[in-house]
């Protein structure tokens, strides 16, 4: 009696080392085949999707000019919400081939079509007050662009982020403009701001499709998935 016990009692064990084995390579196997796109001239690996459903749709690398040279400060993805980035498109124009892309971009930038920035920053030696300082900048540049006025919200993107924060080569930063042109910004996956402001958001997406994209390889990617959607 006592040994068919024990000898039940074992055969479950095994069985049951066995699924957990099954189990822990199966999520392996997952982990190893999670689909990413390469930034080829940073070698940054962005995810295909974020956890929320948005689909990346173009990736590109920010560079900025110091004494002359091109110096890279950080690798980009967009993301989209695919369904609702179909159905805006489809309301404003009617054939595809009738539309260029800078038109449907244009499109892009005025509607709050859901859209995240995924940033990776690949310049050493970055703080959050030398982002925020260039950031602002450049916002503040785009908004006049758009025919709008100085805005003190620039100053609220970073948020709560503290300026002594050491950004390391890797360091994560997305803003993000929701349904409502709700902007949200976030730094090592943390939220660090949330506010309401069309002319922000419309901005913060003008850097990437606007006339003077930030990288304009990104810009004509974004622009060929926008016509694969029509």
């Amino acid at each position: 009696m006592n040994s068919d016990t024990q000898s039940t009692t074992g055969n479950r064990d095994t069985k049951e080392e066995k699924i957990t084995e099954n189990d822990e390579t199966e999520l392996l196997r997952d982990d190893k085949e999670m689909p990413v796109e390469v930034e080829r001239k940073t070698g940054v690996s962005f995810p295909i999707e974020l956890s929320d459903g948005k689909e990346l749709k173009a990736v590109g690398v920010r560079k900025k000019s110091v004494l002359g040279l091109p110096i890279k400060i950080y690798s980009f993805g967009i993301y989209t919400d695919s369904q609702k980035l179909m159905g805006v498109l489809k309301s404003k124009i009617g054939k595809a081939e009738a539309n260029t892309t800078n038109e449907m971009c244009r499109i892009v930038i005025d509607n709050p079509v859901g859209i995240t920035v995924k940033m990776v920053i690949v310049f050493s030696n970055l703080t959050m007050s030398m982002v925020r300082k260039n950031f602002n900048e450049t916002v503040e540049a785009a908004i006049r662009k758009l025919g709008g006025e100085k805005n003190e919200l620039t100053k609220r993107i970073m948020g709560e982020a503290k300026d002594g924060v050491k950004l390391t080569r890797g360091s994560e930063l997305e803003i993000t403009c929701l349904p409502g042109y709700v902007l949200e910004t976030k730094v090592h996956g943390k939220v660090v701001n949330k506010f309401e402001s069309e002319m922000l958001c419309r901005a913060c997406v003008y850097l990437y499709l606007g006339d003077d994209p930030l990288d304009k390889e990104a810009k004509e990617k974004f622009g060929m998935s926008l016509l694969s959607l029509v």
